[in-house]
């Protein structure tokens, strides 16, 4: 029983930030029907520039307790990886707006292993030790030999905090009445006063945004960043939407959600399962047996429906 409360515990930390990841995939997709693939890097940009400002900063003063250079550095980075996506939308999506599905999803492509070429120029190909900010003690649980840290607490927390907020955002807000006026049409949306170019262009910034906090979490949670860790997390990120219903708000945190619990509870249990054949180094198989079980039995997702259809 520990071992399956462990796992729970350890799969709502992992599934948080795969709900704030794939939240970024939902919303582009619900507005403009794309996948946005480059939207993994855009994580590990944001990774990157924490690490670059958390070290200037402790440089320049370095008796500051590390919460608050944290809180002085996520509002940057989040930022950057804003103006990221926004430069994305303009160069890589843009331009092929009207073109075949083909042309944006190879573009995203691109754009993906350009920003990874770039990162591995400026901040080298080696991982990189990230200064562990947060208090990292275990904590007991339930007079147990479960546990859970203290930065994994903060970032459960932040990560509710931030999809309630995004929830308020899209339902309660004219930006929001907006956002799913553009999803449902744009032509329409725009003869009702809507600037869908400008819709979409903060989509893709809050998407940004959100990867932003979702790599300082990460790198946070391993204490470690390099030019590559985008990549597996963009790919679950996906698969937790798809899961929950690509293009729904709800579905996407549902899916991040449950994606971390399968995942960490695969993870503990599939050694014994295998016999001793697969460790918890497998863990990985696991998102993508989801994502084929989910397109061969119920593509929609569980949710299945456009964020635009809740309007």
């Amino acid at each position: 029983m520990e071992t399956f409360l462990q796992q729970l515990v350890n799969g709502l930390v992992l599934g948080s930030i795969y709900a704030l990841i794939a939240l970024g995939y939902t919303m582009v997709y619900g507005v403009l029907g794309i996948i946005n693939f480059a939207h993994g890097e855009v994580l590990m940009i944001g990774a990157l520039v924490s690490l670059t400002l958390i070290q200037g900063l402790m440089g320049f003063a370095p008796f500051l307790p590390g919460w608050l250079v944290l809180v002085l550095v996520l509002p940057i980075t989040m930022a950057t990886c804003a103006a990221l996506s926004y430069t994305i939308e303009r160069v890589a999506y843009r331009p092929l707006r009207n073109a075949p599905r083909l042309a944006p999803l190879i573009s995203a492509i691109g754009m993906s292993v350009l920003l990874q070429t770039i990162a591995m120029m400026v901040w080298s190909r080696d991982p990189l030790m990230y200064p562990q900010l947060l208090p990292a003690l275990p904590i007991q649980l339930f007079n147990s030999a479960v546990t859970i840290t203290g930065k994994e607490l903060v970032i459960i927390a932040v990560a509710f905090l931030v999809m309630c907020a995004l929830l308020l955002l899209v339902e309660r807000t004219r930006l929001g009445r907006a956002m799913r006026a553009t999803a449902e049409q744009n032509k329409i949306a725009a003869l009702m006063g809507v600037n869908p170019n400008r819709v979409i262009s903060i989509t893709f910034m809050l998407g940004g945004a959100l990867a932003g906090l979702a790599g300082v979490m990460i790198a946070t949670n391993y204490g470690n960043a390099n030019f590559y860790m985008g990549f597996i997390p963009g790919l679950k990120a996906f698969t937790a939407a798809v899961l929950g219903g690509i293009g729904n708000i709800r579905g996407a945190m549902l899916g991040g959600l449950l994606l971390g619990l399968i995942e960490s509870l695969g993870a503990g249990y599939i050694g014994d399962l295998t016999g001793g054949v697969l460790g918890s180094n497998y863990q990985d198989i696991f998102a993508f047996i989801v994502l084929i079980v989910v397109l061969v039995l119920r593509p929609s997702g569980l949710l299945g429906e456009r964020v635009s259809d809740r309007a």
